[in-house]
């Protein structure tokens, strides 16, 4: 509970809500852009250096740690990767990408900021998307770590870590689904 008798932990305090209030309304507009399939300002999002990482389950049922020497459901060391996966998406070159398109709804929840440093906080929420299909539907689920740099006039992601938590996946699982 933040004390008003002492201005600067007051301030301190609105200064902490409106990061907060920043970083939700980033989050909020990442994934209305993905459910919108407006991919080239989606790709905004992230700086050109980004990392975009989802980690595998082992077999033991443990996240693999290492995306260079371990498996991956999703990496990508920069936004390179990730502009060549959009490419693809949009030309029809993506095996998890043909006719119908699919529709997405994501939502996000438990946004809490674990870290702040200067102008980079890091982050950590929970969020399930509703994927449907071919007259299916299909939810994922999971929770989220980015690491954002709010120096800019708009924030962009740094470093991404999507731990998808399903036991098991129905088809090729693609960015615009987490």
């Amino acid at each position: 509970m933040t004390n008003l008798t002492k201005p600067a932990a007051a301030r301190k305090s609105a200064e902490e809500i409106a990061t907060l209030e920043t970083v939700r309304a980033f989050l909020y507009k990442e994934a209305r852009l993905l459910d919108d399939r407006q991919f080239d300002e989606w790709l905004q999002c992230y700086h050109p250096d980004s990392e975009f990482w989802m980690p595998a389950w082992d077999v033991d049922d443990r996240l693999t740690e290492d995306p260079q020497n371990e498996i991956s459901l999703i990496y990508y060391d920069n936004r390179g990767g990730i502009e060549d996966r959009v490419f693809r998406i949009k030309t029809d070159r993506s095996s998890a990408t043909s006719l119908p398109e699919p529709r997405t709804g994501h939502n996000i929840t438990d946004i809490e900021i674990v870290e702040h440093d200067g102008d980079q906080v890091k982050v950590r929420f929970n969020w399930f998307t509703l994927y449907f299909r071919y007259n299916t539907t299909d939810t994922y689920f999971g929770n989220s770590f980015y690491t954002i740099d709010l120096a800019g006039g708009e924030p962009v992601i740094l470093k991404k870590k999507v731990v998808l938590k399903n036991d098991y996946i129905h088809h090729v699982v693609d960015i615009y689904m987490i």
